[in-house]
């Protein structure tokens, strides 16, 4: 079975950084393109960052130069690195798994983590 486990979230003051990772199991992860959404209350979840099974990386420009997704294939995790956090950056973050093969959509969900910015 395929499993994303999320770790890493938590409550830190404005200004500060956390590093989110994500290990995926289940499936061949080197071939998955890797994504972290994040939804706050109210809102749409939205994409925050992208990295493809080839290293190229796409942000929101929200967090743009202040997020870094990377991906170590040979642990089969990727990982968030949130820096200069803003009480906006306030949301449950979501690992994502996704691939297509001859028109069927493989897509895959973490549970969720909690990342709070308050002072």
């Amino acid at each position: 079975q395929v499993q994303l486990v999320e770790s890493g979230g938590g409550l830190v003051q404005p200004g500060g950084s956390l590093r989110l990772s994500c290990a995926a199991s289940g499936i061949l992860f080197r071939i998955y393109n890797m994504g972290w959404y994040r939804q706050a209350p109210g809102k749409l979840r939205e994409l925050v960052a992208a990295i493809t099974s080839g290293g190229s990386t796409n942000y929101a420009d929200s967090v743009k130069g202040r997020f870094t997704i990377s991906r170590d294939n040979a642990k089969n995790t990727v990982y968030l690195q949130m820096n200069s956090l803003k009480p906006e950056d306030t949301a449950v973050y979501y690992c994502n798994a996704v691939r297509t093969v001859s028109g069927d959509k493989y897509n895959f969900w973490g549970q969720g983590t909690q990342v709070s910015v308050s002072s």
